[in-house]
């Protein structure tokens, strides 16, 4: 059965989340109050709907209770409505609610009113873009705990047509971690699975394909 999701605002970051969620194969209820809003993301996920959210009658229609995951991603431009829909989705019995936050002041205010969990995208995309500029070498980076993160990185030229059972330096750095990650050659980086798995250039990435032609899935 595929998880769903319900992601409420439906400005960059919750359009950007609901499309990566839905290509994931989540099942996504994306809203938002504007309709414009709405007839972009209708093209990109399982259903779109437009209505006000701060309205408990019409958010009681999404069914947070039945979803996986709910997503108050409203902007900063909507701070009481990002307050009140969290408060409403915890009490219409949302499992897991993640709410956006601009600022440590709504942050707080977010988990008192019973936010599992809250994300700064701003701030997160600064720290992750000021790693990358400090060292080249990292391409992406991912949280898995405190003071521990899985990082995507180039492969230095020097190691471009060799073995991972030929660096025997390279080896012990590996042992140490905790597993050794699978080599996607569609990125530009990544550790090899196997000692005898030889390290590759990048592949040129493809361009982004164009956006799909409009579909039905938009209900007001």
């Amino acid at each position: 059965m595929k998880r769903q999701a319900l992601v409420i605002g439906l400005g960059q970051f919750g359009l950007a989340l609901a499309r990566s969620l839905s290509a994931s194969g989540v099942e996504v209820l994306a809203v938002d109050v504007l309709p414009e809003r709405v007839q972009v993301a209708a093209d990109a996920v399982s259903q779109a709907i437009c209505c006000d959210a701060m309205d408990e009658e019409a958010l009681a229609r999404t069914a947070p209770a039945s979803r996986d995951i709910c997503v108050c991603a409203i902007g900063d431009e909507g701070r009481e409505a990002a307050i009140i829909v969290t408060t409403l989705l915890r009490q219409l019995g949302a499992e897991r609610v993640i709410a956006r936050a601009g600022d440590e002041l709504l942050e707080r205010i977010l988990r008192l009113v019973g936010a599992h969990e809250v994300v700064n995208p701003d701030k997160a995309f600064g720290e992750r873009l000021a790693r990358r500029l400090l060292y080249q070498g990292i391409l992406e980076e991912v949280p898995l705990g405190e003071d521990l993160v899985m990082s995507e990185v180039r492969v230095p030229p020097a190691l471009v047509g060799h073995r991972l059972a030929e660096e025997p330096a390279l080896q012990l750095r590996l042992a140490l971690a905790t597993a050794c990650l699978s080599y996607h050659e569609r990125h530009t980086a990544a550790l090899c699975a196997r000692s005898d798995e030889e390290f590759r250039a990048a592949k040129q990435e493809p361009h982004p394909s164009p956006s799909p032609s409009p579909n039905p899935n938009l209900a007001n």
